[in-house]
């Protein structure tokens, strides 16, 4: 076969197109062994995915991890085979078998690409548009990586510059989330961000025709994109040749993120199924798939039909990749050379290690003031930014209310921003009215590496990121939420904004640790368990949710069990005021602890020995081994009460048949906090009420 090139400016041979229709075999072969799935996209991508993975990114696939390499995102993740077969050409770890077992129980090739699960998936993708947030926030994070380890360096020339490539299709660009975050990466001039748009006309219900009109290029070009289109050849096919042009042209452009879409037609050559939203997720049928093979030249007798030299031929990726973090690594040397420091706090961060020295600066709070909680982890930030400098991140657009703000001085912008903080290099993100795609972008912080991110909004908000924060649960991604205004204790603005069902029901994501401390000095511990867990002592990392008071609570002494999740706050006292057995056990969250503290003295004076056990974190709690957990919820001790500003789903297993809850279990209303609480019977009367009611119900 002639592996003379067929263009000038870029080297695209007969074996490169062969490859490409073996690419194309592979898809239709796939979803027809399983009998279901989406190849007609990852059919009519495979000239661009191809481009990409042997032709334009910088990666090796023996070294899948490397710093230096160019991350890829497939957005469109239902086409997870346009990311598969790529992985498997170029020897990224997936063999032939592995492609046969698609969408099979234990197979490395899932449905939707799941990251931690297949070498070479930079992200999970599937909920369409989240991979455009998480390829923002790769960008983003890229850039701040750059500013903290080589600033200095001209455009280009530093080890920590490199690319963010992304793939989205139709229904991506649909979804509202990736409206939020390509509005933010055009006000952040992410430079190093190219998406590429399958714009194929294809969706589920048939033509997109049916569900949008607007000029999508516009649309970005509105954004503060560079916009560029590709033209197919004239039988309809991607042309490699353009796209890599573009790409080229895209690079060139350092003060803009790239768009460029490519018009295609799904499942390319298929004589009958193309360009039939058919082929978007179904499998094509013996007959069709059998048609398409002779179309592009293949026996269709055959099934997984790769010949020895095209394999051979892609596997080139491995020598080529192997050659640029040669090169790359000799570039990175003489970073290191030049720059001890850097360099070694470089390998500390890359370590999954903490500064030493840094829970010292954590601040201890006053016994007896009364702290917003959101106030409280405010110091925290602002105590710890100097100290951990990968530590950043920001909130959507409520920095003063969420206390979210490290440096007010710094902040992450375009050096020709207005602002006078602004700094390509700043400290605090400012996310706009953007909760979904915060979410999603910190995601993309968090899976880019060498930094630490959080982000900040109301707890009510949390619902506008709830998809995205599942996917951090799903990744094991370690990242932090800041929600504020956690109750009806946040007062008049009412009930669109007092969470009610947002605890109980965060909670019920698997992998989603949620902390709502009572006080400020629980908030400092808090704080400080969350930033240890994020070492690579503790292994697979966790997203964790701070659920923070905007009213003064009071702060009690400082116990390291917070820490344990669950804890003695105060221990059950006889009629001497010695240690006693508990006859009944007070579990509290949050602002909430104050009521318990306060009924258990009116217990205490009635002469019922009673505990007051603050619970921040079940999630925590449920890690303690049961002798633990025993001795802090006693079995013995069947009277128990829980008392929290939202409903009570979390609270039955641990108060158990004879327990009592007090909760909210409707909305709340405009009025001043404190005056919500009393009215809905949040009151120190209420839970010694509800206590002598579980009492009661323990003797019978």
């Amino acid at each position: 076969m002639s592996t003379k090139p067929t263009t000038t400016d870029l080297e695209w041979t007969e074996l490169d197109q062969r490859a490409v229709d073996t690419v194309r075999v592979l898809a239709m072969d796939a979803v027809q062994k399983v009998g279901n799935g989406h190849p007609g996209t990852a059919m009519s991508l495979a000239p661009a995915a191809y481009t990409l993975f042997q032709k334009v990114m910088r990666h090796d696939p023996a070294d899948a991890d490397w710093t230096g390499r160019d991350r890829f995102v497939l957005s469109a993740g239902h086409s997870s085979l346009t990311l598969y077969i790529q992985l498997y050409l170029a020897g990224f770890g997936l063999e032939l078998d592995d492609l046969k077992a698609f969408r099979t129980w234990g197979s490395k090739t899932p449905g939707h690409p799941e990251y931690g699960h297949t070498v070479g998936v930079e992200t999970t993708t599937g909920p369409l548009g989240q991979g455009v947030a998480n390829a923002v926030g790769m960008a983003m994070a890229a850039r701040y990586e750059r500013g903290l380890f080589d600033p200095e360096a001209a455009p280009g020339s530093s080890p920590f510059d490199h690319y963010i490539y992304a793939i989205a299709g139709d229904g991506c660009l649909q979804e509202g989330i990736s409206a939020e975050a390509s509005s933010m990466a055009g006000h952040q001039q992410l430079g190093n961000l190219i998406l590429l748009w399958d714009d194929n006309h294809i969706s589920i219900e048939g033509d997109t025709g049916t569900a949008v009109s607007e000029d999508t290029m516009k649309r970005y070009e509105a954004y503060g994109w560079h916009v560029q289109r590709v033209e197919p050849k004239e039988n309809g096919d991607l042309d490699p040749r353009a796209l890599f042009e573009a790409i080229q042209q895209a690079k060139a452009v350092t003060d803009k993120p790239s768009f460029i879409a490519m018009r295609s037609i799904i499942a390319w050559p298929a004589p009958n199924a193309q360009n039939t939203e058919a082929a978007h997720g179904s499998a094509l049928g013996d007959e069709e798939v059998a048609a398409t093979k002779r179309v592009l030249g293949f026996d269709p007798e055959q099934s997984f039909e790769v010949s020895d030299e095209v394999l051979n031929h892609t596997r080139g990726a491995l020598e080529r990749g192997r050659e640029a973090r040669d090169a790359w690594e000799k570039s990175f040397q003489e970073w290191r050379d030049a720059n001890a420091e850097r360099a070694a706090e470089f390998d500390r961060i890359a370590a999954g290690e903490l500064p030493a020295g840094w829970e010292e600066k954590l601040p201890v709070f006053e016994t007896g003031k009364a702290v917003a909680t959101r106030a409280a982890s405010g110091k925290v930030l602002q105590a710890l930014g100097g100290v951990i400098p990968e530590l950043w991140g920001g909130s959507a657009d409520l920095a003063g209310s969420n206390n979210t703000t490290i440096d007010k001085t710094s902040s992450f912008l375009p050096a020709d921003n207005p602002l006078p903080e602004a700094d390509p290099y700043g400290r605090t993100i400012h996310y706009g009215i953007r909760e979904h795609s915060m979410a999603a972008e910190m995601n993309g912080i968090a899976l880019h590496g060498n930094t630490r991110i959080y982000g900040g909004t109301f707890l009510v908000f949390s619902d506008y990121m709830r998809n995205a924060v599942r996917l951090s649960a799903l990744m094991h991604l370690p990242v932090t939420y800041v929600w504020t205004h956690d109750s009806i204790g946040l007062g008049e603005d009412g009930p669109t904004h007092q969470p009610v069902e947002h605890l109980a029901s965060l909670r019920a994501i698997p992998g989603l640790n949620v902390v709502r401390p009572a006080d400020a000095n629980e908030t400092a511990i808090a704080w400080r368990e969350i930033l240890r867990r994020w070492t690579k002592e503790f292994g697979k990392g966790a997203p964790h949710g701070l659920a923070l008071t905007r009213q003064g609570v009071p702060t009690y002494e400082a116990n390291e069990d917070t820490a344990k999740g669950g804890y003695v706050l105060f221990e059950a006292e006889g009629s001497s005021g010695e240690s006693a057995e508990p006859q009944v056990v007070l579990i509290g969250t949050g602002s909430e602890v104050q009521l318990a503290v306060e009924a258990r003295e009116q217990l205490q004076a009635a002469g019922v020995p009673t505990r007051v056990v603050s619970m921040p974190s079940v999630e925590w709690f449920e890690e303690q081994d049961q002798g633990y957990r025993d001795s802090v919820l006693p079995p013995s001790v069947k009277a128990r009460v829980a008392v929290e500003a939202g409903i009570g789903l979390t609270w039955h297993k641990y108060v158990g048949d004879a327990g009592r809850i007090v909760s909210l279990e409707h909305f709340g209303a405009s009025a001043d906090g404190k005056v919500l609480f009393r009215e809905f019977g949040f009151t120190a009367d209420a839970v010694a009420a509800a206590a002598r009611d579980s009492l009661a119900a323990a003797q019978r």
